[in-house]
């Protein structure tokens, strides 16, 4: 059976619903919002979770079912389902299924919880009818997750500030901060806004539903499991706590992204009390700063520079003979240009080399206009010619190999032979240079970046 998609008019009245529930939430701070489980149930608030569940694609969990699965089962057999179970309070979670990943650039690895799908729909339908409530309460200081705020919304404060003088920054991120946060002090978050105690106790089973790992499942007192849907915005509830605090208490200028904190200061007295600052309140919440990412930094012409959303940013002068300005430059940062690397490499290793050349192009095109996509917001223009000659090298390479020939052979077929480079996408022209105080995507005010 085809996938079940809401229809235009369904998806306008779920839209209608979460405009309601915002403007009430903005409009009375001090609302406790007591009915709303019954739109949790309602079928068209299961319909556009499934349609989010299947455009995330994603892992079976415990159960092994597949969305391909769920298609064959029928989607609207399920809904109905889950709709009845939610009507009649008989639904439980199954516990997620527990992988470790390697973290990028590290020897680390994160725990990632993978829920059965369909309690990634039950999380997508809580969280469609309860993140409009909280979105009303966040403050601007946060960007993570969050609708219509973006990364670069985030990397774009940093120009701004770092414009006015606030170039003393305190780089952090949160220690093991979805595994860290206690249920019960989240719960009572949650509860200063919801009181509807159908919608807590569903909540409440979803952080205790717990992991499978090894046949064993553990449950916890601690933790919002990366991977659930719902868990992003269970994090930016509980850490709105912080930011409101630092708005009545803090110095210099904070901008979060999930887990993950800068600070902006003028001097570095105010980014050393920024940084006490910061570890009280977060021991407030039972979390803390994880040590070996937490320092403060000097942005200064040829000083050291810190990393941040993929970009390494530092305190740099306009090379042209005619500019003499100080700027915050921005590119991607060393781990990020080495996921790059290894990414490319992945895709033409050895092993792919009974796989059509033409196959092997479009996967790197699709990567690098992913890459690109994201990085070329920035002063990215040399680290792209870095990344588009190591296509070209590893393109080259499995040319030579599927011919038994040399290296310089592969060559001369990608770069002289072809007119397109087999194809492979031109990264040139396509960077955007940030400029303080201007949108940072689109409008008159941006334009390509020089090549320099």
């Amino acid at each position: 059976m085809s996938a079940l998609v809401a229809s235009p008019a369904e998806q306008d009245k779920v839209q209608v619903l979460q405009r309601t529930l915002y403007r009430a939430a903005k409009a009375n701070p001090g609302r406790r919002f007591h009915a709303l489980y019954d739109k949790v149930h309602r079928r068209d608030v299961l319909e556009r979770a499934w349609a989010q569940v299947r455009r995330n694609r994603g892992a079976p969990g415990i159960d092994q079912k597949t969305l391909a699965d769920i298609e064959r089962y029928g989607v609207t057999r399920l809904l109905n389902e889950l709709a009845a179970d939610l009507r009649d309070q008989q639904y439980r979670p199954l516990p997620a299924r527990r992988v470790w990943i390697p973290k990028p650039g590290s020897t680390e690895q994160r725990p990632l919880s993978i829920p059965a799908v369909r309690d990634r729909i039950v999380q997508a339908a809580v969280k469609t009818v309860i993140e409009p409530i909280f979105e009303a309460d966040f403050q601007p200081c946060s960007f993570g997750f969050r609708p219509k705020r973006s990364a670069h919304d985030a990397l774009q404060v940093l120009i701004d500030e770092a414009w006015r003088g606030r170039r003393w920054v305190v780089e952090t991120d949160i220690a093991s901060c979805f595994e860290a946060i206690s249920h019960d002090k989240l719960m009572q978050v949650v509860e200063e806004r919801i009181y509807d105690r159908h919608v807590l106790k569903l909540l409440s089973a979803m952080l205790r539903a717990g992991v499978m790992e090894d046949g064993v499942v553990r449950s916890a007192v601690t933790g919002t499991p990366q991977g659930g849907v719902v868990s992003p915005l269970l994090c930016n509830v509980y850490l709105n706590r912080l930011d409101r605090q630092w708005n009545a208490k803090g110095v210099g200028k904070l901008v979060r992204y999930a887990d993950d904190l800068v600070v902006m200061c003028a001097t570095a007295q105010q980014a050393e009390h920024a940084l006490g600052l910061l570890t009280a309140m977060l021991a407030d919440l039972g979390l803390e700063p994880k040590a070996s990412k937490t320092r403060i930094v000097h942005l200064e012409e040829g000083g050291e520079g810190f990393d941040f959303l993929g970009f390494h940013h530092r305190w740099v002068r306009a090379s042209s003979p005619h500019r003499h300005v100080l700027f915050l430059a921005r590119w991607p940062s060393d781990k990020a240009m080495k996921r790059a690397r290894d990414k490319l490499r992945d895709l033409t290793d050895r092993r792919r080399l009974r796989v059509p050349i033409e196959e092997i192009v479009g996967e790197m095109n699709r990567y690098l206009r992913g890459w690109t996509g994201y990085f070329r917001f920035g002063n990215s223009a040399r680290h792209f010619d870095k990344v588009r000659n190591h296509a070209i090298e590893r393109l080259a390479l499995v040319v030579a190999k599927r011919h038994h020939r040399s290296r310089g052979y592969g060559w001369s077929v990608v770069c002289f032979q072809s007119p397109n480079r087999l194809g492979l996408i031109d990264l040139n022209g396509i960077v955007v240079a940030p400029r303080p105080f201007r949108a940072w995507r689109g409008g008159p005010n941006t334009g390509g970046e020089r090549r320099r």
